[in-house]
């Protein structure tokens, strides 16, 4: 895979009949429901899972996503996601970017990002980055390599 950024988390899925639409390829739906998924498996990874936001009563919430869709996912299809955290500020803010590579060929299918924010998840509304998201989050962020 020719990803963008270096050493991604990926999460495999494959396009079941499930996932499949009218027009006969992936449902643009079930795009958001993997990139969340690998966004998931990608922070539990790193040490935090919906148990510690619950417990800190902070998480992140997506303010804004963006899905750019390259190419069309058929049923049979096994794709590839990447996913990255590529900011984060240590105070509300982050970003996470994603690509989806179908494996038979390589070819990129889609790319997406979010940009974050911290919660209360009491109160719904913007509140510092507990010191355990800092920890864990910051020290995860790829950046992109120099290219000459």
């Amino acid at each position: 895979m020719n990803w963008d950024l270096p050493a991604p988390f990926t999460y495999i899925v494959r396009v079941e009949p499930e996932h499949v639409d009218g027009l006969h390829h992936a449902n643009n739906a079930e795009y958001v429901r993997w990139c969340e998924r690998a966004a998931w498996l990608h922070s539990k990874e790193l040490g935090l899972d919906v148990t510690h936001y619950q417990s800190l009563d902070r998480g992140m919430a997506i303010r804004q996503a963006e899905y750019d869709y390259i190419l069309a996912a058929r049923e049979g299809d096994e794709l590839r996601i990447g996913t990255w955290l590529t900011m984060v500020d240590g105070r509300l803010n982050m970003t996470r970017k994603f690509q989806v590579y179908r494996a038979s060929d390589e070819a990129l299918v889609l790319r997406a990002s979010w940009q974050m924010v911290c919660i209360e998840l009491s109160s719904g509304k913007p509140k510092r980055m507990p010191q355990t998201f800092k920890d864990i989050y910051c020290p995860a962020v790829v950046e992109r390599p120099n290219t000459p």
